[in-house]
């Protein structure tokens, strides 16, 4: 598809309206943008409550203790990871909403170090409101992050719907001895972040129109970057647990981390790497609903010192798109594992806390 200079990087002019793909702003045509999109973990957890969930003893990562994806053993050997990830657009150029959603899906599986191999689209589609060379462009850019993970894509399911939504739902391998879950995080050890955090502060300001070509390119670059090689070496070096960081927020993740593996977690804000002018945009007001709804749910559960800005523990609490891998790993490797990251181009990367023995509250953020 061509692109005009002023839709480069997916922003585009306020004076649009033409239903042509590169001038419809396809933020403007939904509620909710990206994982800010996602039920809040309040009403998630009263839907999930009491069912009756069949037990199996090859399911070895199931709903007893979430992961970012269930996995089961079909053999000694192979066992498989599944996961389903979809959202509305949260950038207006439609390639890039593919690949952001795509990259996205896929991070499940990277952070449970396995390799995904098969992919299937998802779709909810407004045919009556927007021209199909815009789902064309969304599919082609999902297809093209499932070529560059090496898997393939193997067919998916539309249907006509009010809003606009795409992702993908992933079958990835791995050796059942050597699955990373988010369970087996241990005192003692450091945390490690892959990506900037911001993603749903600087994309609800891109829906208003009130962010720079600068910021949203940088937001962009980050959502649609796979989480590949940093998989890789945390497979290499040896970690004790993984999470991604997405709708949930850095908090929420961690506070599942934390549950998961019977332990704390101290987060130093500080020491988290944040978008530039992201703290900027929530002094300004850009804050999406799902901040809220995780500032909610999980606020009975920290631990807050008083240093910390109202404008920190939004970004704190801030739903991520495609965010990165929160890595616990013991602090004699956390250097390493930290070295390799930034030598292989995750030069974002940070140590921002470390696990500690169980307290009244599960996450202290210093």
């Amino acid at each position: 598809m061509h692109r005009s200079p002023e839709v480069i990087g997916g922003y585009m002019p306020e004076n649009t309206g033409s239903l042509g793909s590169l001038q419809v702003r396809l933020t403007r045509t939904v509620h909710s943008a990206g994982c800010a999109a996602k039920l809040s973990p309040g009403n998630l957890s009263r839907a999930l409550c009491g069912l009756p969930v069949k037990k199996d003893p090859n399911l070895l990562v199931g709903l007893d203790k979430p992961d970012d994806a269930g996995v089961y053993k079909l053999s000694d050997q192979i066992a498989i990871i599944q996961t389903v990830d979809f959202f509305p657009p949260i950038v207006d150029d439609p390639y890039l909403f593919g690949q952001i959603a795509a990259t996205n899906a896929l991070s499940d599986i990277y952070a449970m170090g396995g390799k995904p191999i098969t992919a299937m689209n998802v779709v909810g589609f407004p045919s009556e409101k927007l021209p199909l060379d815009i789902l064309r462009q969304i599919l082609k850019g999902g297809l093209d992050k499932v070529h560059e993970a090496d898997a393939v894509l193997v067919g998916g399911h539309t249907i006509d719907d009010v809003e606009l939504k795409y992702g993908l739902s992933v079958t990835g391998i791995i050796h059942p001895k050597k699955i990373i879950t988010n369970s087996t995080a241990q005192p003692g050890d450091k945390l490690i972040l892959t990506k900037l955090i911001g993603t749903g502060v600087i994309t609800t300001a891109l829906k208003a129109g009130k962010v720079s070509q600068k910021s949203i390119s940088a937001v962009i670059k980050s959502m649609s970057f796979l989480n590949r090689e940093a998989s890789l070496i945390i497979q290499k070096t040896g970690v004790n647990a993984c999470t991604d960081v997405t709708g949930f927020s850095l908090i929420g993740h961690s506070y599942i981390m934390a549950v998961n593996s019977d332990v704390s977690i101290i987060i130093d804000h500080k020491a988290v790497p944040y978008f530039p002018k992201a703290q900027l945009l929530v002094r300004e007001g850009f804050i999406p609903g799902g901040t809220y709804n995780n500032r909610k749910f999980y606020s009975p559960y920290i631990t807050v010192r008083e240093q910390v800005t109202t404008e920190a523990l939004n970004l704190l609490f801030d739903p991520q798109t495609s965010g990165g891998l929160l890595i616990s790993v013991s602090h004699k490797k956390a250097p390493l594992v930290l070295s390799r990251l930034k030598a292989n181009g995750i030069k974002q990367a940070r140590i921002i806390g470390e696990v500690v023995r169980k307290q009244p509250a599960r996450i202290i953020v210093i």
